[in-house]
């Protein structure tokens, strides 16, 4: 495919993220949400993680400046008809992208690929929303995308062989390690990882320890770089809870139900680092 412009859904963390790492390899990026505060922050954080590049010198002034350049942002969803390519980077909300991906199959070229960057709802499910399942995908980037190698790609059901190597392509040109999974519960990564913090929050809950050494425990005695709650907050609680919840709707296997006590940080608005509260206290 000739790709020259890629949509970015989305302009928090990992909508932001993305369209930094689309724009400094070269990509002209229209980043779209749906309010002009939430694009502000976005390019706020883009800003600032190319500033962190430049000052370890893993990019020059002139190139911070040509990725600046290179991202356009919008408020209206109908700028996606302009674009090569598509990836949709919302909330963790089955909703929220089964609506999106209905308006994009009317919105976009027919030959244009819609990808999604959600870390638990079904790829078949969000394709049903579409009249091109064969060019729906999973392309789900870790956090921080501008950091992290990995991206897993996910083939729906009706996903054809020449969009996963489009997307496989797409991945590899810009700097990222491609791995494949199929469309199951929590793919690879949440399946493995969000169980693991969730355990990590009952036993919080149940006293057996602080958080300071829970995290303690697992980063000296599991050699993990940040333990499970301090990467609950870096990911956002509400993030968390929704994977967790969308698993378990998935499976029902009560060991992927969502600790209570992470259902009552998120309903207090304790969210994490975004919210300077979670596990920890942020300023």
């Amino acid at each position: 495919m000739d790709i020259k412009t890629i949509g970015i859904i989305g302009a928090g963390t990992m909508g932001s993220g993305i369209s930094q790492v689309m724009a400094l390899y070269g990509f002209e990026v229209i980043m779209m949400d749906m309010k002009g505060e939430f694009i502000r922050r976005g390019l706020e954080n883009i800003k600032n993680g190319l500033g962190k590049m430049l000052e370890k010198a893993k990019i020059t002034a002139e190139e911070k400046e040509k990725t600046i350049a290179r991202i356009r942002t919008t408020t209206r969803l109908e700028d996606m008809a302009r674009v090569d390519f598509i990836i949709e980077a919302a909330s963790e909300m089955a909703g929220l992208k089964l609506d999106i991906f209905r308006r994009l199959d009317v919105i976009c070229r027919k030959d244009i690929i819609l990808a999604t960057n959600t870390s638990s709802i079904p790829i078949t499910r969000i394709a049903s929303a579409t009249k091109r399942e064969d060019r729906v995908i999973g392309m789900h980037f870790m956090n921080p995308a501008p950091v992290m190698k990995l991206v897993e790609i996910i083939r729906g059901t009706n996903t054809s062989d020449e969009t996963f190597a489009a997307v496989k392509g797409l991945t590899e040109k810009i700097g990222k390690i491609p791995v494949e999974s199929k469309d199951r519960p929590g793919f690879i990564v949440n399946r493995i990882l969000m169980p693991m913090i969730n355990e990590a929050v009952f036993t919080f809950m149940d006293g057996a320890a602080s958080a300071e050494d829970i995290d303690k425990a697992m980063t000296l005695g599991a050699n993990q770089p940040i333990g499970p709650l301090a990467l609950a907050d870096l990911i956002g609680l509400d993030t968390v809870f929704s994977i967790m919840e969308s698993i378990y709707s998935e499976t029902k296997d009560p060991k992927h139900r969502p600790c209570p006590l992470l259902k009552r940080y998120v309903d207090a608005g304790e969210l994490g680092r975004k919210a300077g509260k979670g596990f920890y206290k942020y300023s």
